[in-house]
């Protein structure tokens, strides 16, 4: 729907002066930039520490980042230099400070970090001259709260680089009891050596107590260091081997992690006092995994290792935070691909996220985590745990300078033989400026970062074949960020259907590059009369306006083979009444820009009684689903729905008896699931068993008054800006008429900022906004996790007069677990609390909270 978010608590009478007239669209939506929530990762830039002991702010050397970096540890301020920084975690536990720095000397240099009350000394590489900028990754431990981080020239340490930023990664969970997550320091030294490893400190920079040498000629092909670390999780991981290699040429060890053996090269460091690292991507077995680094006959050996750092994976990949598959509980849609996370997979390249903030790349990413390809070389792979012949992928390019999108490609390989390589665009993503915004750069405020592409490979590969997107040297594009892959089987293109006449037998031919719109018009009224259903064989289909359904059958070849294209923002089937059904195929709409005046729905209006549509996935469209009254009884399942410009499907009006199940919707505009009762109630209908992601403005599932409606079995995730996961809103529509339930959903990572007041929205969202909420609302065995803010708000200006919630679970909340501004009552049994950040419960404006049973934490 074409919405216009304002505050559930506005300030003064201004406020609702302003409410008003967004209701009317009289007034423009413009989104400003909240504050941060949630961010695991913060940038912290040296020239804004607190500087002590002859540390100075200076610009003479270009390269650095913001306004200047931070120089004077030189050997006149030995013992004294440092430069002091404060960084919030919100977990106690492992996590990285990786410092930015220069160093011309040409030679090693060690500095003293301090973090989370324990000082390491790490060793600042030579680069190459005064302007030639590096980083350096540290592994620390976080106390839970504001940390102190130091970075000092120490009496022992060697100092005289300039240091331009820390970045701190903080713990983005709180530790696994059941074990050790996150980076793991493994002094070589304390390892088991064998044929000929020795341990040695002849050579200083060392960190513990030595290093291993003894990995010469002479030893080659038994010498061998045995460590182990334990995982909580089995998964993809990485190890940091420190080392020093004073040859002057490239060497190679073997590492085996995980029972899988890999050679891995240590380019020359200068000298023997010089120590570097090198970042290899390993798998880990759940518990006990032993890692061995081995001079083998395929190796050049003669290095000296001083360590590992072995960083196991912090959560379990099979994990339902994987929100494209099947949750573990039956909640959600079950779905024909399956789903990887891109920060699950093996990368080279760099891990980005979990940053909320609106406007950030991460905000908009699954998980609030991708994968960015920056260099050529770069990579993220992963294992297929199931044959797969396609696959569908999320991912982000730039925008260009005028704002009308960029083409590119990126690599693909299956066990390292090239596939087909993927054609990406920008052209479908980034929109700029206030609501309903535009594609003009010079306005600001770009969002809308992710688009999808699919490709079938022309072959099948099997489970367990690893797949890598990798940026080769002709792919073009500044940067890459991957978000997730999805792959599966496809069936071959449907044949001709009993009951169903072909277009082709009808004048219609696709792939013809002719307007279709007029030959299928006609077609389907020629079916129509022959009493038979239309079919559309495999390939595309060009439409500039409506095709019109009034009581026929419409069915494709499948998803993957069948495509209507739409043009000018125009395209889409239109429902005239009657009983009609809609199978197996695409809708493409190729729209660049939200038109609420003048743009198509992909499927749209009347649809009579009981109709059906099934199997259709939808993209680059206004809407997807907009079913109008006098809707009774249609049947919507086993849609794919994506990066639509408004809402995902929208009930309006009078509509019946209608149920949504079993659909996976994401990167929707508004709204993904919505019904707005608009000048008469939406009835007995049901949101069921849907998996929704990352709408870009606002809430997941919403419920604008109505009577007997549900949300039910959903699993929704990741929402961006003025959104909840689900709304029971009097915002829009007549007021509620009959009982609202919302049932056994799961919401991850969801509420956000309403940024327009700087207002807070809760995971769960009762809103009782231009009426009193009279009607009964029941929360029943909802699940909320991780949410942004707090779990469940209750508000705003009306009454919620009789809320029913029973065997709610909220865990992790941002804010508090129950928020509460609205007058009125509810009774809360079976209601469990647990790690609000802010408190459990935060009642206000004369709501009365009667407890029954089964409540704790609160």
């Amino acid at each position: 729907m074409s919405i216009h978010r304002t505050n559930p608590r506005p300030r003064n009478s201004a406020a609702i002066a302003a409410l008003l007239l967004a209701l009317t669209g009289a007034a423009s939506y413009t989104l400003a930039v909240p504050a941060p929530a949630h961010a695991a990762t913060s940038v912290l830039q040296s020239e804004s520490s607190v500087l002590s002991g002859g540390a100075t702010v200076e610009n003479e050397h270009a390269g650095y980042t913001s306004t200047g970096y931070v120089g004077g540890y030189t050997d006149g301020n030995k013992g004294s230099a440092q430069s002091a920084y404060t960084v919030s975690s919100s977990f106690a536990g492992p996590g990285t400070v990786a410092v930015r720095y220069a160093n011309g000397t040409g030679s090693a240099k060690t500095l003293t970090l301090t973090a989370g009350g324990s000082a390491q000394q790490i060793t600042l590489p030579a680069t190459n001259g005064w302007t030639s900028w590096s980083s350096v990754n540290v592994p620390v431990t976080f106390t839970k709260g504001a940390n102190t981080l130091t970075l000092k020239f120490g009496a022992g340490d060697s100092g005289n680089v300039n240091v331009d930023s820390l970045t701190a990664t903080t713990p983005a969970d709180a530790p696994d009891p059941g074990g050790p997550t996150g980076p793991s320091v493994k002094e070589a030294e304390t390892a088991t050596l064998t044929g000929g490893a020795a341990v040695e400190r002849e050579h200083t920079g060392y960190t513990g107590s030595g290093y291993v040498g003894g990995l010469t000629d002479a030893n080659k092909g038994r010498a061998l260091l045995a460590t182990s670390v334990s995982s909580s999780f089995a998964g993809p991981g990485t190890v940091a081997v420190r080392y020093a290699n004073g040859t002057g040429s490239a060497k190679t060890l073997t590492l085996t992690a995980g029972g899988s053996a890999q050679q891995i090269t240590l380019p020359a460091t200068n000298g023997w006092t010089s120590w570097s690292s090198v970042n290899v991507p390993v798998t880990f077995t759940k518990g006990a995994n032993t890692l061995t680094l081995a001079f083998t006959g395929n190796d050049s050996g003669n290095v000296n290792i001083d360590s590992f750092t072995a960083t196991t994976p912090t959560t379990d990949p099979t994990d339902p935070g994987d929100p494209g598959g099947p949750d573990p509980s039956g909640v959600g849609a079950t779905l024909p691909f399956t789903t990887y996370e891109a920060e699950s997979g093996t990368v080279k390249g760099s891990t980005i996220g979990s940053d909320r903030t609106y406007l950030t790349v991460t905000s908009e990413a699954s998980g609030r985590k991708a994968v960015k390809l920056a260099q050529t070389g770069d990579y993220v792979e992963i294992k297929l745990s199931k044959p797969a012949n396609a696959i569908n992928l999320r991912y982000s390019l730039p925008d260009s300078s005028d704002g009308k999108g960029l083409d590119a490609t990126l690599s693909a390989y299956a066990d390292g033989r090239p596939l087909p390589g993927l054609h990406l665009t920008s052209r479908y993503a980034w929109v700029y400026g206030g609501y309903p915004y535009t594609n003009n750069p010079g306005e600001g405020q770009g969002h809308r970062f992710f688009d999808e592409t699919r490709a079938t490979l022309g072959q099948t590969l099997p489970a367990g074949t690893v797949l890598r997107l990798q940026k080769d040297s002709g792919d073009t594009a500044a940067s890459y960020t991957i978000d997730l892959i999805e792959a599966e089987e496809t069936g071959a293109a449907g044949t001709l259907p009993s009951g169903y006449v072909s277009a082709r037998d009808l004048g219609v031919t696709p792939d013809d590059n002719q307007d279709d719109t007029v030959g299928l018009n006609q077609a389907l009224e020629k079916a129509e009369n022959q009493g038979k259903g239309l079919f559309l064989p495999a390939g595309t289909y060009n439409i500039s306006d409506h095709i019109n359904l009034t009581g026929v059958k419409l069915r494709g070849a499948g998803v993957w083979h069948t495509v209507l294209r739409g043009t000018g923002l125009k395209g889409g089937l239109f429902g005239q009444g009657g009983t009609s059904s809609i199978e197996d195929l695409m809708i493409d709409g190729q729209n660049t820009v939200r038109d609420d005046a003048g743009g198509q729905a992909a499927i749209e209006s009347n649809f009579g009684t009981g109709s059906v549509i099934k199997n259709v996935w939808i993209q680059h469209t206004k809407v997807g689903l907009w079913i109008s009254s006098p809707t009774d009884g249609l049947k919507a399942s086993d849609l794919r729905i994506r990066n639509t410009y408004a809402d995902g499907v929208n009930l309006h009006g009078a509509v019946k008896n209608t149920v949504v199940s079993n659909s996976s919707i994401r990167g929707t505009g508004d709204d993904a699931m919505a019904m707005w009762s608009d000048g008469a109630a939406v009835t007995n209908s049901v949101f069921r068993n849907n998996t929704v992601q990352l709408p870009t403005l606002a809430n997941g599932a919403a419920v604008y008054g109505g009577s007997g409606n549900s949300v039910e079995n959903n699993l929704i995730s990741d929402t961006v800006v003025a959104a909840s996961g689900i709304a029971v809103s009097s915002r829009f529509g007549e007021p509620f008429s009959g009982t609202t339930t919302v049932s056994g959903n799961i919401l991850r990572r969801t509420g956000s900022m309403e940024v327009n007041w700087n207002t807070k929205l809760g995971a769960l969202w009762v809103y009782a906004d231009q009426s009193d909420i009279n009607q009964p609302v029941v929360l029943k065995n909802n699940t909320v996790e991780d949410s942004t803010f707090s779990g469940l708000l209750l508000s705003w200006q009306k009454q919620i007069s009789d809320l029913r919630v029973d065997g709610l679970t909220i865990d992790k909340a941002g804010h508090h677990g129950i928020e509460v501004y609205a007058g009125g009552k509810g009774t809360f049994a079976n209601t469990k609390i647990t790690n609000a950040a802010d408190g459990a419960l935060d009642v206000a404006g004369g709501f009365t909270v009667q407890r029954g049973s089964g409540n704790s934490g609160w």
